[in-house]
């Protein structure tokens, strides 16, 4: 499985449910850049799921945003916000 960034890891989580319940029993994910938080929270909910990533930067902000990171993927990706701002 791929995500462009492992945040809070919930979106994660969900997705790996959704695997395993499909029956899904050797899984990886990989991600451009990764936070200390969504990395132990996947692990606490999926241990057996390797976790392959570049990056893993110092943490999250109050935004739930990684800091560094890459601003607000997804705005950026979709235009969805200035890119200043995202």
């Amino acid at each position: 499985m791929s995500l462009p960034m492992l945040a809070t890891g919930g979106s994660a989580i969900a997705a790996l449910d959704v695997l395993r319940r499909a029956g899904a029993v050797r899984i990886g994910l990989v991600c451009i850049v990764a936070a200390p938080e969504g990395i132990a929270l996947v692990q606490r909910h999926h241990p057996n799921v390797a976790i392959y990533t570049p990056v893993i930067d110092h943490g999250l902000n109050a935004a739930k945003f990684i800091v560094p990171g890459l601003g607000d993927f997804g705005d950026r990706l979709y235009g969805t916000a200035d890119a200043e701002t995202a």
